[in-house]
């Protein structure tokens, strides 16, 4: 049960963008089209989940032994960099379209401050390896409910007729500010 509350958790309470503001940028710059949103969100699923077990891993058994704890970031950066690495290269060879949809977001995946920021988050919380796991994994869907929610938001007010003044970025953060506002609700579930 308390794994289970972990994910309802990340995913609605502390949504890692609509409530940490962690990883805006791929969630404005790649949520035009429903199938890209997607994409980007399976891939931060996947990166998040992956990048905070080996991340966890090199602090609990390299850096704390060593008493190397304050190289954490520049360790953690390394790391998510290379695996994001690892994974482009994965899909450029595996799915040309996605790889092409995504475009320069995949390798600001390896910045994106939502994977750092919950790869730091786990080991501040003390928690252990199965905690730490299911908090990325949780975090991970909620960026993708945050993604396609939004991305499906922008694609039906493209069929709407948004005065030109409001068109581009100033709809998409009034639209964020309500969605935000709209999880805000989900604050006292859990």
């Amino acid at each position: 049960m308390e794994y289970i509350l972990i994910i309802i958790a990340a995913v609605f309470i502390n949504n890692v963008i609509l409530a940490q503001f962690l990883g805006v940028c791929p969630f404005l710059g790649v949520s035009n089209k429903m199938s890209t949103a997607i994409g980007m969100g399976l891939a931060v699923l996947f990166v998040i989940t992956l990048a905070t077990i080996i991340t966890f891993l090199v602090q609990t058994y390299i850096l704390d032994p060593s008493g190397l704890g304050y190289l954490q970031t520049i360790a953690f950066i390394l790391l998510i960099a290379t695996l994001v690495q690892m994974i482009e290269i994965i899909l450029k060879k595996a799915s040309p379209p996605l790889y092409q949809s995504l475009g320069i977001f995949l390798p600001l995946m390896s910045t994106n401050c939502a994977i750092l920021g919950v790869a730091i988050l786990v080991i501040q919380n003390n928690l252990n390896l199965l905690q730490a796991t299911t908090t990325a994994a949780g975090t991970g869907l909620g960026f993708l409910l945050a993604m396609v929610i939004f991305a499906g938001l922008r694609e039906q007010m493209e069929l709407q007729g948004v005065p030109k003044a409001m068109k581009g970025a100033p709809i998409a953060m009034i639209t964020t500010g309500i969605l935000a506002l709209a999880f805000m609700g989900f604050s006292g579930l859990v």
